[in-house]
């Protein structure tokens, strides 16, 4: 399984339009596309940014689908772009996914961006599934995680979805700890983490653990 996030900053008073254009036009023209298998969403609505995450069955599906994504990329940017950088896009493969039970309204997620050297992708992920894994499957309000991976780069996202911002917020010391762990034991580098708001989950992928 692969996906392609596509992350933009637009204006934050845009918010709940963009989110409605994703769910009521862009996931209806999408899940029709050959290999599509779901399309999420997640937002900082203060500062205005969100990444759009469609998954595919396979890289060929991912890559042939990129003429008939582009132009509604191209309409996100028009209809609320805030003019401030071009949206960033990329590629991953999807090496863990885990749903403990579906997330509803008012879900929230706490996303970490690492990087490791790419011969050490294969360990990252095994150390992610044994000792990550089951920590944040421990605390309180827990929904979901992924782990995307681009193992040319060794560049990779992991994303934990919480049942509400109560929760997500409750959990920051322990997550903040156990990156701290990872670092020692996984020999990565945290990049970037962000909690975000997750408002759209149309999801068909299967699990993998």
């Amino acid at each position: 399984m692969y996906a392609r996030s596509t992350t933009m900053m637009i204006f934050p008073a845009s918010m709940d339009e963009a989110i409605a254009y994703m769910g009521d036009e862009v996931w209806p023209a999408m899940r029709d596309m050959d290999g599509c298998v779901g399309l999420s969403m997640m937002c900082d609505r203060e500062s205005g940014k969100y990444i759009a995450t469609s998954a595919w069955e396979d890289r060929q599906a991912m890559q042939a689908s990129d003429e008939h994504v582009h132009p509604m990329r191209e309409q996100m940017v028009d209809r609320f772009g805030a003019g401030v950088a071009e949206p960033e896009i990329q590629e991953w493969e999807i090496a863990v996914l885990h749903r403990e039970h579906a997330s509803g309204d008012g879900a929230c997620c706490r996303v970490t961006w690492l990087r490791t050297d790419p011969s050490r992708a294969d360990q990252l992920l095994d150390m992610y599934r044994t000792r990550v894994m089951p920590r944040i499957q421990e605390m309180r309000g827990f929904c979901s995680l992924s782990m995307l991976i681009d193992r040319e780069s060794g560049r990779a996202v992991g994303t934990a979805v919480f049942e509400s911002r109560a929760a997500l917020e409750a959990s920051r010391e322990q997550a903040r700890m156990l990156r701290e762990e990872s670092v020692q034991a996984m020999g990565v580098d945290i990049l970037d983490v962000a909690e975000m708001d997750f408002v759209l989950a149309h999801l068909r992928v299967p699990e993998t653990v």
